[in-house]
């Protein structure tokens, strides 16, 4: 539970602007969550972390009217510079294809992952895997992301890790990620890349955001040569905490203002996603 210190303290990151009273967006709405996926897509490559046709972000859809479990994939052989709304390939839980509006099919890999966090995770509303140069830089150390600053802190004792056992074309191999998951939300897949959990799209699209450029900064600092400050182990847990609550409030109401500045982003580098 925040203290009343630790919640004036992250009230006086944002001034002015009163709360809705009921949240902006609509999580059961298929045309919403189309429209963040596809942007999901778009702003990972506008930031250089896609790569080529590879990788995935998932989203999972309101159950179909005969309770088929449904999820959103991009189509196989696209760029996440071409994805968009319509584009987007319906999946259910065991890999069939319900509605494929280009004709090109899924990725299997990005299936094995995908499908094996939605079905055991339905607090996962969006999963994102990624393949960036930092990412695997940082998944190839034993020792993981350091609390070096501030970006890092915010995942300090969140992240999960799972050992690499060749590209993920094995079913069996679903059961260990759910379970070297866990509840958290964080993910290096060691030697491979990173995978993100998010309550909503837009939560999935910022945490992989800070995890990069935590990364990045990382592989930086330890590039120098020089030594390494680490946080303190109490510092790192606070920050962690206070980045939480600040999720949490962000989910709860609906509000948030950094993703619909993305959306305006988008909007002037990236036009036509929503489509």
């Amino acid at each position: 539970m925040a203290t009343q210190t630790e919640t004036a303290q992250e009230e006086a990151m944002s001034l002015g602007g009163a709360a809705p009273s009921a949240p902006r967006r609509d999580s059961a709405d298929e045309a919403q969550i189309r429209r963040d996926l596809a942007a999901a897509y778009r702003m990972i490559a506008l930031k250089g972390m896609d790569d080529s046709i590879y990788t995935h972000i998932s989203a999972r859809l309101p159950d179909g009217t005969d309770g088929t479990k449904r999820f959103l994939l991009n189509p196989y052989g696209m760029m996440f510079d071409e994805v968009t709304a319509g584009s987007l390939v319906t999946i259910d839980e065991t890999g069939a294809i319900l509605d494929d509006p280009l004709g090109l099919g899924v990725n299997a890999a990005g299936f094995t992952i995908h499908s094996a966090v939605h079905m055991a995770r339905h607090d996962a509303a969006c999963v994102l895997h990624t393949h960036t140069v930092a990412g695997v830089a940082v998944s190839s150390v034993r020792e993981g992301l350091l609390p070096l600053n501030q970006w890092s802190a915010q995942f300090h004792g969140r992240i999960a890790f799972h050992e690499y056992e060749g590209i993920a074309l094995d079913l069996e191999e679903r059961a260990r990620i759910v379970a070297d998951l866990g509840t958290l939300n964080v993910m290096l897949l060691r030697n491979h890349g990173t995978l993100i959990c998010g309550r909503s799209v837009a939560e999935a699209v910022k945490l992989a955001l800070n995890l990069e450029r935590s990364c990045k900064a990382q592989v930086a600092a330890l590039s120098m040569g020089l030594t390494p400050d680490v946080l303190p182990e109490d510092v790192a847990a606070h920050t962690a905490g206070q980045y939480a609550r600040a999720y949490d409030k962000m989910e709860a109401t609906g509000r948030d203002p950094e993703w619909d500045a993305m959306l305006r982003l988008l909007d002037r580098a990236a036009p036509g996603y929503a489509d």
